[in-house]
């Protein structure tokens, strides 16, 4: 169910009967020269549809724009100040509480809004107002993205570049794929820009002359259905795992 589809007389029912929702956030930031600068709201708004589809449960209007400082550097992006980006999606939240929503998913797609999200997370929780956790598709699939990719990349590689191919096929630039690969960095883990323990980077653009990570080559729209298909399954049962939990037992623990 899409909240924003709905009349307001037959949401009724289902705020008397459920007490979630699924707030689907992303960004608006560049994803190489072969992504669309939506990939991670549309890729949010992809998880968050099919589940509510599959499940029931509600599902509200995406938040197509986070915490994208790090990508300014590149034509178009978006961002917003932590702060501001925290108020609006608590904001956001305490709106549902008050048709009875008592626990929340943020179906995130963005890593620059994990740690905001937990923190928002945290104000609701200590408030006692509301259930509210982050969930990032690839955290909940790992296994199968290494199984995948010699060269996931954290950003625009070829995780991201399947999915977009299918999900939003019409907006990649297939005939800069290879382009992606040379002018990025394919090589990425723990140690990249990091001096004697130090982090050195602060923007993409200061270990990307492009801005993107990982082997795009390696992309494509069947592996992202796979990956698309199994991460759904895992927010599916998320879903009902929050649904069936006692709210009292979701707020924090007494002080000893």
């Amino acid at each position: 169910m899409y909240v924003a589809d709905e009349a307001w007389p037959d949401l009724g029912s289902y705020f008397e009967s459920e007490s979630l929702a699924l707030v689907p956030v992303g960004s608006t930031e560049q994803h190489g020269p072969h992504l669309p600068e939506g990939t991670d709201h549309l890729i949010a708004e992809a998880f968050a549809s099919a589940a509510a589809e599959r499940t029931g449960y509600l599902r509200t209007p995406t938040i197509p724009v986070g915490v994208s400082a790090h990508h300014m550097q590149f034509h178009g992006t978006v961002s917003v100040d932590p702060s501001a980006f925290r108020d609006f999606v608590e904001s956001m939240t305490r709106s549902l509480t008050e048709h009875g929503i008592d626990r929340v998913i943020y179906v995130n797609a963005h890593g620059g809004n994990v740690e905001h999200l937990r923190e928002v997370g945290r104000r609701l929780r200590d408030d006692g107002d509301c259930y509210a956790i982050e969930w990032m598709w690839d955290e909940s699939i790992t296994d199968l993205i290494e199984e995948r990719f010699e060269t996931p990349g954290p950003h625009g590689g070829p995780k991201e570049t399947s999915l977009i191919q299918h999900v939003a096929d019409h907006l990649v630039h297939e005939d800069r794929i290879e382009r992606a690969r040379d002018d990025g960095l394919v090589d990425w883990d723990g140690s990249t820009g990091r001096v004697h323990g130090a982090r050195t980077f602060y923007d993409a653009i200061d270990n990307s002359e492009n801005g993107v990570f990982g082997d795009q080559t390696d992309a494509s729209a069947a592996v992202g259905e796979e990956l698309f298909e199994a991460a759904v399954d895992h927010l599916c049962r998320l879903c009902e795992w929050l649904a069936d939990r006692q709210f009292e037992d979701l707020m924090p623990a007494d002080h000893v």
